[in-house]
């Protein structure tokens, strides 16, 4: 359900010129500064060009800069929802479990493990259409971060702040995210219900063989990411600001490798498939292809059928803002200059 949305969103990238405007003002103006010092002291300077105004060019350029922001938003149509209706489509439900142990943060895959995975859910939710998708996060524990949903956009905006820290026990506890998958699609006999696990594999806290076995009889088929290399790579962390790298009881630094072999296991004990990722491929598009090949499900959601254009409103502050700009002079106006609005002889 969208209650917002724009239309033509790639015009958004036109707000990246507002940025390259504010640095060639700010140029021009050092420049400008530059020749007016080179005429002489600036208290004489002052008063052979009474007229000069430093404010007056710096205000014309905020409003033109807001004026420019609200035409890009114009191009872009906002629109708010005006229909809300149940709507049929059929799909399937997916949950992604995602490890964010700090071994995660590991760079043998570039940047790191978890980032690389979160750039390729990202590009997996963009090419979603019907199907329903959640999300589980884990280390030591398996929490929900996005229950199953249609909202792609919510389910962006939550992976993108998804980090090691939003976690309050460390570790890998694989069982944990199954059995939360387990529990979190919607209830119902005959559905096509499909778990993809991301992780280095690396599983301290319980048996996920064991659940992934539970989940096959519950007719949830399983598919597993291997993120990592078996050589491994150091976790990096920080230390008063200082990047350094995680170390045991005895300060050996831990080394992080990726266990192929637990995942293979779960992923042939729920009847799914296991990916092995690369710098260059995470797996994410093998495995959808996959899930995709499963049995179609008829699903309820409910959503928005009709928008209305809202773009009537910065139209409106568009127009003002010029008008605003052309009344404003460059220069300071000599037969107004000697009136005080707002100074008074008692």
């Amino acid at each position: 359900m969208q209650l917002f949305r724009f239309a033509n969103p790639d015009f958004l990238y036109l707000l990246l010129l507002l940025p390259v405007m504010i640095v060639l003002w700010i140029v021009n103006e050092i420049r400008k500064r530059r020749a007016i010092q080179k005429l002489g002291d600036s208290s004489l300077v002052k008063k052979l060009l009474p007229e000069l105004s430093r404010v007056r060019p710096s205000l014309k350029f905020i409003l033109q800069l807001i004026a420019v922001s609200a035409v890009i938003i114009i191009l872009a149509r906002p629109q708010f929802g005006s229909k809300l209706e149940e709507v049929k489509k059929q799909g399937v439900e997916v949950i992604i479990a995602l490890d964010v142990s700090n071994s995660m943060l590991a760079e043998d895959i570039q940047p790191n493990r978890l980032t690389r995975a979160k750039q390729a859910l990202t590009r997996l939710i963009d090419n979603l259409d019907n199907d329903k998708i959640g999300l589980i996060v884990f280390a030591g524990d398996a929490y929900t971060q996005i229950p199953i949903t249609t909202d792609y956009i919510s389910a962006k905006m939550f992976l993108s702040a998804i980090s090691p820290d939003m976690v309050p026990k460390q570790g890998t506890a694989i069982g944990s995210a199954i059995d939360l998958g387990m529990r979190s699609f919607s209830p119902g006999e005959g559905k096509s219900k499909a778990m993809i696990i991301i992780t280095d594999g690396e599983n301290h806290e319980d048996d996920p063989v064991a659940k992934a076995s539970e989940a096959s009889k519950a007719g949830i088929v399983i598919n597993t990411i291997g993120i990592g290399s078996a050589n491994g790579a150091p976790v990096p962390i920080a230390i008063s600001g200082k990047r350094d790298y995680l170390k045991d009881k005895d300060g050996n630094t831990v080394i992080t490798k990726l266990d192929e072999d637990i995942l293979k296991k779960i992923a042939i004990s729920a009847g799914g498939n296991y990916v092995r990722a690369s710098n260059s491929n995470i797996g994410l598009d093998e495995i959808f292809g996959e899930i995709k090949k499963m049995k179609k499900q008829e699903m309820e959601s409910t959503m928005y059928t009709e928008y209305n254009d809202q773009f009537q409103i910065f139209a409106v502050i568009t127009l003002f803002l010029l008008i605003v700009d052309f009344m404003i002079m460059d220069r300071k106006n000599r037969k107004l200059a000697d009136i005080k609005l707002f100074k008074f002889k008692i």
